[in-house]
């Protein structure tokens, strides 16, 4: 489900003029203090790192003055390509790896492929760098990867007499019945959480969207898709989430930390936010992977990432590109990872989070980890909000096969408009 872009000097110079020219930029040809402005998603990382991150790289970048803004998920897509399209647009914006090939698709992202060898990109992750490369062009630069797991309340488990994780959807569904007592949530799962949706039809054999004869047509009508619909339902009546919002309205984590939720499906780096509303919950959270139909195979799960990218219009090219760099470099790759339990951008870095319990977990769903389809119309789709409104309407009682009919048709209208 899962959750991002970047740009340096010399290549805009190179693609906005044609020349082999490199003007000076930024502080460096005004000699005034570069003020950067970054756009950092929510979820992403602590409020602790990032302002570590932020006094480490201003003590080294004299003259650097970052100011990071948290940008929540909902909406985002208009609030970036409105930026992209303005003269003040943020100097570097995390954005989710399906997204980057809509927003260098704008016109608006600065191409990076000239920088791929300083960033060591021959290390990257291929699953992570190829998002981000459009057209043998390289716009967005990895982050970091995850894929979501069930995040679990241990004491809540005890205390109902379970002892170990389901591996099938059917013994999923027991235990969480069986948590759903008292004041407690079985599960705090909100109706709209789509990506978990998209991994419950996966599992049925179905889609979201398949292309047919050149042309994408919405699959959400599929007797498979509405089979993974209809376990989305099932589970999300053993708690109290809202049908009407997403994950992050409230944010999950903070329903979570309240001490009564039992699971929540999550990035296990949801932890860590969790501990910053109440620390008194360190080693009382467990995490399990999405169980899938068969104990044999673990749920499919969306595999989702950020990139960074650099906007066109920012007008500090050189300290932006500094500070990509920075960000998606080993020492901070490793802090990342290690306190959200993402996976770091390079294969280099894979042992760095060998025995992390969330890790572990996540690895297993990996392995059958699947993405939104491949065409740069998906971050439209996902900017209209059709598949939340299909599962806010199915979950307060109207016709699943007919909205499910509806909502493939607006799928299809969107992935095909401008073919």
């Amino acid at each position: 489900m899962k959750y991002r872009i970047l740009a340096l000097a010399a290549v805009l110079a190179l693609s906005a003029c044609g020349t082999g020219a490199e003007p000076e930029t930024g502080a460096a040809a005004s000699g005034a203090p570069a003020k950067l402005t970054v756009w950092i998603m929510d979820g992403s990382v602590t409020k602790e790192l990032l302002k570590k991150f932020e006094t480490e790289h201003e003590a080294a970048h004299k003259g650097v003055d970052l100011d990071i803004q948290i940008q929540a998920w909902d909406g985002i897509g208009e609030r970036v390509t409105a930026a992209l399209a303005s003269t003040d647009a943020p100097d570097v914006i995390e954005v989710g790896n399906t997204q980057v090939a809509q927003y260098s698709a704008s016109g608006g992202v600065t191409d990076l492929t000239a920088k791929v060898a300083d960033l060591k990109g021959e290390d990257w992750l291929p699953g992570l760098a190829q998002p981000g490369k459009i057209d043998g062009k390289q716009y967005g630069v990895p982050w970091y990867a995850a894929n979501r797991v069930v995040v679990y309340n241990k004491d809540l488990f005890a205390e109902a007499g379970i002892k170990e994780p389901p591996k099938t959807r059917d013994e999923w569904l027991e235990i969480t019945t069986k948590l759903n007592k008292g004041g407690n949530q079985g599960i705090y799962l909100t109706g709209q959480t789509w990506y978990a949706l998209a991994g419950f039809v996966w599992d049925e054999g179905g889609d979201l969207a398949v292309q047919e004869g050149g042309r994408w047509k919405g699959a959400l009508d599929t007797p498979q898709a509405l089979a993974g619909m209809d376990f989305y339902q099932r589970l999300q009546a053993l708690g109290k989430g809202p049908k009407d919002a997403d994950e992050a309205n409230p944010p999950q984590h903070e329903v979570f930390a309240q001490g009564t939720v039992a699971q929540i499906i999550a990035v296990p780096g949801v932890a860590a936010r969790v501990l910053e509303v109440d620390g008194k919950l360190k080693d009382k959270m467990g995490f399990f992977p999405i169980p899938g139909k068969t104990a044999d195979k673990p749920g499919t799960v969306f595999t989702g990432g950020s990139d960074l990218i650099i906007p066109v219009a920012s007008q500090h090219q050189d300290e932006a590109y500094e500070l990509v760099k920075a960000l998606a470099g080993e020492e901070f790759q490793k802090e990342l990872a290690t306190t959200m339990s993402f996976v770091p951008n390079r294969t280099s870095l894979a042992g760095v989070l060998s025995g992390d319990e969330g890790t572990a977990a996540m690895a297993v769903g990996a392995a059958g980890g699947r993405a939104t389809p491949n065409t740069p119309n998906w971050a439209a789709v996902e900017a209209t909000s059709v598949i939340k409104q299909y599962m806010t309407a199915v979950l307060t009682g109207a016709d699943p096969a007919a909205e499910a009919k509806k909502v493939s048709e607006s799928i299809t209208t969107t992935l095909n408009s401008g073919s």
